[in-house]
């Protein structure tokens, strides 16, 4: 059996309906995308500048502190040396002047880095370091002259004196290695605050990237998804417009109103081109009928005239026969119009019991003379007791008289045209084959759709067989082809009968 290519039921819709979705399209506030993304770029290289601006604040703190640490570091050797002098001088008498000169350096430093020292170990307690420094100082002097050549009877005086010194000396380095070590723990701090710093920006620029990735997604992928849909239902045959979906209007709101547009416009052109193919299917009707009347009207006229001529020499009974001939090509004529008169009638409300004979002689009768100038013979022939189906005369008329029309162009050398009817199961089958040039393979799946054709531009309109496959649907029929080039064609067609 012969596999029923897919088609799709067109969906129309209403220039109301296209006209309210690109009001409504229109009438959203408008945020592109082009803008959002500019937006969400710039707030990354906003954070950026922002990290990297923290980054370089950090980094001149913490060589801020380093140098300090190193200031102090300088304070503390000084501080160093001025004992190991006097202790040198202490023990061997030697050295004093050097201690002092350590001293005068640690003051020197003390007093240009007084800021710095003040705000590592406060204000207070810089105080404390310079008066403790300033006494060291005073006591070194004093042991200087203490320890004198006229001074030397004076043992007590100099021993509180150097007792004095130790316990200011060990002070003073106390207080260079409070600030090295105040100094050194904020500069740890600062590290490990750059650390937790770093990652939270890192963290924030992840979360930043997802929300922009995340945009993206949902304000352009999803957005070509949908409209992906869209094509696909209008190559389907669905024609609903493109109704909004987002609150905000971007460029896909401008390609939805350009895709209703399209719509109207493809549903504006298949109008016309459904037009275009009545008028073709009316030329080609007129051209048959006239033929039909034609030639029963030379007839009549050529009998009458010959009548008249010979009406006194002409016996009773050639009288008879001649006027029994003019009233069998009144008849003829008659029953022409009549073919066409069914034909044209728009009843679609009823469907009936009917012989499918008689629809395909009657579909026949209109195109005779078209078939038999082309030289194309038309073969019917039917299984016994074949049963009726139920369906519209007119509207089945239009199927065989489209596949004839088809069968006929593509025989233009003449040829042979059999339709036989047979029952299937439940079903009347109809088979139609000419003997024409046959359909590309290519084409096969494509030919029941709208619009679709192979003849030339102006030639067809591709309506006929999509029509065709509509009618027969309607019938809850089924209709399919199968074809070789030039082996000729098959359309076969499957109705179900009248049960009970």
């Amino acid at each position: 059996m012969i596999t029923t290519p897919p088609k799709a039921q067109m969906i129309l819709s209403s220039p109301d309906d296209l006209a309210l979705a690109v009001r409504a399209l229109r009438q959203r506030p408008r945020l592109t995308i082009r803008l959002c993304v500019a937006l969400g770029f710039m707030g990354t290289f906003v954070l950026i500048c922002i990290m990297t601006g923290a980054a370089m604040i950090f980094m001149s703190k913490l060589g801020a502190k380093e140098m300090f640490i190193e200031k102090a570091g300088n304070y503390t050797f000084e501080i160093q040396q001025a004992r190991r002098f006097e202790k040198n001088f202490l023990l061997y008498g030697t050295d004093l002047a050097d201690a002092l000169t350590y001293v005068g350096n640690a003051k020197e430093i003390l007093n240009t880095e007084r800021e710095d020292f003040r705000a590592i170990i406060g204000a207070k307690a810089y105080t404390q370091m310079a008066a403790n420094l300033d006494h060291y100082d005073a006591l070194l002097k004093s042991l200087e002259k203490t320890a004198g050549p006229t001074n030397a009877h004076n043992e007590e005086a100099l021993n509180a004196l150097q007792a004095e010194l130790r316990r200011s000396g060990a002070e003073l380095v106390a207080d260079a290695a409070n600030a090295v070590d105040k100094e050194r723990l904020s500069f740890h701090r600062w590290l490990h605050s750059a650390k937790i710093i770093a990652a939270f920006f890192l963290i924030l620029i992840l979360i930043f990237e997802i929300l922009i990735v995340t945009f993206i997604a949902r304000q352009i992928f999803l957005p070509f998804k949908r409209f992906e849909n869209y094509m696909r239902r209008i190559a389907e045959g669905d024609f609903s417009p493109v109704t909004p979906v987002k609150k905000f209007q971007d460029e896909f709101s401008d390609l939805a109103v350009a895709v209703n547009r399209m719509l109207k416009e493809i549903q504006d052109r298949g109008n016309q081109l459904v037009e275009s193919r009545k008028m073709a299917a009316i030329g080609t009707l007129t051209a048959g009928i006239a033929h039909e009347i034609n030639n029963p009207l030379n007839n009549i006229s050529l009998t009458a005239e010959a009548l008249i001529d010979d009406f006194q020499a002409l016996g009773e009974e050639e009288k008879l026969e001649m006027l029994k001939e003019i009233s069998g090509q009144v008849e003829r004529a008659a029953a022409t119009v009549a073919n066409l008169l069914d034909f044209t009638q728009r009843d679609r409300s009823a469907f009936k019991p009917l012989a499918i004979r008689d629809v395909i002689t009657a579909s026949a009768a209109l195109l005779n003379s078209e078939l038999a100038l082309n030289h194309i013979t038309l073969k019917v022939s039917e299984e016994d007791h074949l049963p009726l189906v139920l369906g519209h005369f007119q509207n089945l008329q239009q199927v065989f008289l489209n596949l004839f029309i088809n069968a006929k162009e593509a025989m233009p050398e003449g040829g042979e045209l059999d339709v036989h009817c047979t029952l299937q199961g439940d079903l009347v089958r109809v088979d139609i084959r000419d003997t024409g040039i046959g359909i590309p393979e290519r084409h096969l799946s494509r030919i029941f759709d709208p619009f679709f054709t192979t003849k030339e531009v102006g030639k067809g309109t591709g309506l006929g067989l999509s029509v065709s496959f509509g009618i027969i649907e309607r019938h809850h029929g089924t209709i399919s082809v199968k074809s070789e080039i030039n082996n000729g064609t098959t359309f076969t067609i499957l109705l179900p009968v009248v049960k009970g």
